[in-house]
């Protein structure tokens, strides 16, 4: 059965559906009320009532004790009006979400659930949850996951000394040849904190290792404290391969085992505090089937309809079967401008590279051969199968796992100065 503890994996900063508030109307019928007014729009009291509603049950599930009502409906309230605000700057920017981007995601939820998309309605029925509802939560939640790549991912830049130093590390760091399950909480600053902030945050840093060395609940306290975007989840990041951990983290960890504790690890703009909760081996090399193919494309338009592709490729095919060579036909024919120059020559690619239509055309064809016309929503394709190889793709990911790691050493900090940032230029009333 599809449980909503499904649900809150992958929509972690989903507005739930609006339900009643309790306020009453001068003829004693329910009605709304306002939270917070957020520049040009609002945040519902019956919003932050369902968000309460939802942490409270996910704690009871999980048994992680909750801050004071108050507390936590404070921490609730801010995160509903910084939700608010990021989805106005969204809609300013002209961002929008396609449906297919938001049925691929659903069929990703389907498939890590096990059952088909088009059962997910019905699935998600069976445990209350209203499905337009869902795909206006999901909605959101990819809005928001663009809008912090677009405002804050693709602006973090690494330099090659920074890459070289950290595929150099790759080789000496025990903390790459495992895989860690890692919960935080962080503990943010203004930007050019003073001192005096400085030392505040430090011990509340300290404060917050005590209670935990006393036997304290780290989610419980992550819940309370911590400023990051996964604090109302206990603070968890669920499993991490070595070589993707934070820059930040990675040399704390690489000495601790699992179920231990750092102490406060400090940041250009915060403090972390990280918890192992597990560890496991990681296998260090990597190998991946590989393809070499060329193509020849024809994309149907104003004047060459399908039956005329077709055609032309039919004639191509016989040519090539005559002796002609497939390269020359390609720059000729082929409206492929990444390849068409090159002789419909690709590079090396793996699983996962093409299409499925395309793939399942180049597997099924042996070296040497071409493939008969067929159509992929590109247009209509005839392929060769140049050479298959197995490769080591070890120094590869390396490389791209470096990047990733350099990214995500900055991307936390970056991400919480953003937030900062809007906050401060966005007009908010609490109305509560």
């Amino acid at each position: 059965m599809f449980k909503i503890s499904h649900l809150c994996a992958a929509l972690t900063l989903a507005i739930a559906p609006f339900a009643l508030a309790d306020e009453l109307s001068l003829t004693g019928e329910f009605i709304d009320g306002i939270a917070a007014v957020v520049d040009d729009g609002v945040v519902l009291k019956s919003q932050l009532a369902d968000q309460l509603a939802l942490i409270s049950q996910r704690a009871a599930d999980q048994n992680i004790p909750l801050p004071p009502d108050a507390e936590l409906e404070e921490q609730m309230l801010e995160r509903l009006i910084m939700t608010e605000v990021q989805l106005q700057r969204a809609d300013r920017m002209g961002l929008r979400i396609s449906d297919q981007m938001v049925n691929e995601s659903i069929g990703l939820i389907a498939e890590q659930n096990g059952v088909q998309f088009e059962d997910m309605p019905a699935m998600l029925a069976a445990d209350g949850i209203d499905y337009a509802k869902f795909r206006r939560d999901l909605r959101e939640e990819i809005t928001l996951e663009q809008l912090r790549r677009a405002d804050v991912g693709n602006r973090i830049a690494y330099s090659e000394r920074e890459l070289q130093m950290c595929i150099t590390d790759l080789e000496d760091n025990v903390a790459i040849n495992s895989d860690y399950n890692l919960s935080n909480i962080t503990l943010s600053m203004p930007e050019s904190a003073s001192g005096a902030i400085i030392d505040e945050t430090l011990e509340e840093a300290a404060m917050i290792i005590a209670r935990l060395k006393d036997g304290a609940d780290f989610a419980a306290l992550a819940i309370r404290y911590s400023d990051a975007q996964n604090a109302l989840d206990g603070g968890a990041l669920g499993w991490l391969k070595g070589e993707q951990l934070p820059s930040l983290y990675t040399n704390v960890v690489a000495e601790l085992e699992a179920g231990d504790v750092t102490e406060p690890i400090r940041a250009a703009n915060s403090f972390h505090i990280v918890k192992v909760n597990d560890m496991r081996s990681a296998v260090k090399n990597s190998e991946v089937d590989q393809v070499l193919v060329r193509h020849v494309l024809v994309t149907p338009n104003e004047i060459i309809d399908d039956e005329t592709a077709t055609q032309l490729l039919d004639d191509a095919f016989v040519r090539i079967g005559e002796g002609e060579e497939f390269g020359e036909i390609a720059k000729l024919l082929s409206d492929d401008p990444g390849s068409a120059n090159n002789g419909g020559e690709m590079n090396w690619s793996g699983p996962g590279t093409f299409v499925p239509e395309f793939e399942e055309i180049v597997n099924a064809t042996e070296i040497g051969e071409v493939s008969q016309p067929f159509k992929t929503r590109f247009g209509w394709h005839i392929v060769e199968v140049m050479d298959r190889r197995v490769y080591n793709n070890t120094e590869d990911l390396k490389t791209s796992n470096c990047i990733v790691k350099i990214r995500n050493g900055k991307l936390e900090e970056e991400t919480q100065l953003w937030i900062q940032r809007l906050r401060d230029e966005a007009y908010v009333e609490v109305r509560i």
